[in-house]
């Protein structure tokens, strides 16, 4: 099985990014090359292996939940630019694009 094709342009569009010509024709080859190498894990011989999130064995480490003193609402945001009925006010971002 061949390794699959991507093309640069499309993932630069989707990350946003503006490439040259020169810069896509410099990234394709190594991209094509990085999909090739993991195309070869589609060889490796997983049966009877378990799914795991990790390679090794990863447990919560959780602190005691003990009441601390903190700040109050009024010094929390004492150095916010915008702040109102003890809340952080920030501007609306909505991206129609």
């Amino acid at each position: 099985m061949s390794a699959p094709h991507l093309d640069v342009r499309y993932v630069a569009d989707l990350v946003r990014l503006r490439l040259s010509d020169e810069e896509i024709a410099e990234l394709q080859p190594q991209l094509d090359h990085v999909l090739s190498y993991i195309e070869q894990l589609n060889e490796v011989n997983v049966e009877g292996i378990e799914p795991t999130a990790h390679a090794s064995a990863v447990f919560n480490v959780f602190r005691p939940d003990v009441p601390r003193d903190f700040f109050t609402q009024e010094q929390a945001t004492a150095n916010a630019p915008h702040s109102g009925s003890g809340l952080f006010l920030v501007p609306k971002v909505v991206d129609n694009g």
